[in-house]
């Protein structure tokens, strides 16, 4: 694509967490800096589009558009409010719109709001592997209206990820978190190509109680989980763990003792989930383990919101090889090896 005096959609996933506010955590805007410079140098104009929900509210971007303004360290047009329906003109090189939720046509995937985003620009690109689960009309919608590819983020995330399909062994899974419904594709998944899938975080406590141990007054989930999965010898739980107001709130050092030992012989990690409980300040396990694995020698890939926040916050990137931008994209892509998003752009 030629994209020179083009201007380019470039649908980036600047969901982020807003403090009074400001910007909490830009791990995901600075994920996408590096395609916006790219299509800046090839001299197009770049048009951002993406969305924000943040505790079931859809605020604007203003505190977005000032901080990417002093990432990207150029001027920013930010286009406040509903997208209009006829395109305007303006000076800056790097436009961004306001919430993409504030249009009601986007969450409906609305062929028309697809087709008054595709006269804004000449070229779409998918840079929002996070996104890409969306069945919305800026991720399945938009291209089929505009000449389209899929930007650096999202073809990075596709080869990192795909590296657990056929993988390298031994193969070590991580998966915490909660909502056991959510994760068990994953766990069905990958039990044939894992060979030991550690659980953590609240879905352990879900395991352990179905095992027969004792959980205090931990929250369990109401699910049936299969004897051949609850039962399995490649199934590995917590061993030990700190208590909180009568629950399990964190992993002991025996469990991280026996993660670092299987961490040592892998050659491929995948975590999602956070072994404790971190809001409440139960960092202990999810420290310990992302400093563990800085020892590995694997190919090491974190993904998921909260993960990925501790891990920041602790300051552990350098510890991995791969950190996914994608949350439930993550978890879909894993299971399914594809997104709406995706399939969406091999569509002429």
């Amino acid at each position: 694509m030629d994209f020179k005096e083009k201007k380019v959609l470039l649908r980036v996933d600047f969901n982020v967490p807003l403090v009074r506010n400001k910007v909490a955590d830009d791990f995901r805007i600075k994920a996408s800096l590096k395609t916006v410079n790219n299509l800046l140098k090839k001299g197009a104009m770049v048009l951002l589009l993406t969305h924000l929900e943040a505790d079931g509210k859809t605020p604007g971007l203003g505190a977005v558009a000032s901080r990417l303004e002093k990432l990207l360290k150029v001027k920013i047009k930010f286009i406040k409010g509903k997208i209009p329906v006829d395109p305007c003109e303006y000076p800056e090189r790097v436009w961004l719109f306001d919430n993409l939720r504030l249009n009601p046509g986007e969450k409906k995937n609305d062929r028309d709001f697809a087709k008054q985003l595709a006269r804004w620009g000449d070229y779409y690109i998918n840079d929002a592997f996070a996104a890409s689960h969306r069945e919305h009309a800026s991720i399945v919608g938009l291209p089929k209206f505009l000449a389209h590819g899929a930007g650096p983020l999202m073809k990075a995330e596709i080869k990192n990820l795909s590296k657990f399909f056929s993988p390298k062994h031994p193969f070590l899974f991580i998966l915490a978190g909660k909502k056991f419904a959510t994760k068990e594709p994953l766990v069905n998944k990958f039990i044939k190509k894992a060979d030991a899938i550690f659980i953590g975080g609240s879905l352990a406590n879900t395991f352990l109680k179905k095992r027969g141990i004792d959980v205090k007054r931990s929250k369990v989930e109401s699910v049936t989980i299969p004897d051949d999965i609850l039962w399995s010898h490649k199934i590995i739980l917590p061993e030990d763990w700190k208590i909180g107001e009568g629950s399990i709130y964190d992993a002991g050092p025996k469990t991280i003792r026996t993660l670092a030992e299987l961490a040592k012989n892998a050659k491929l990690v995948l975590w999602n989930g956070t072994l404790g409980l971190c809001e409440k300040g139960y960092t202990y396990g999810t420290r310990e383990l992302g400093m563990t694995l800085g020892k590995s020698k694997a190919f090491r890939l974190v993904g998921g919101g909260d993960t990925v926040a501790a891990i920041r916050k602790m300051k552990l990137e350098k510890n991995f090889d791969f950190i996914s931008t994608g949350g439930g994209a993550m978890l879909e892509f894993l299971a399914k090896g594809t997104l709406p998003g995706i399939e969406a752009l091999k569509k002429k």
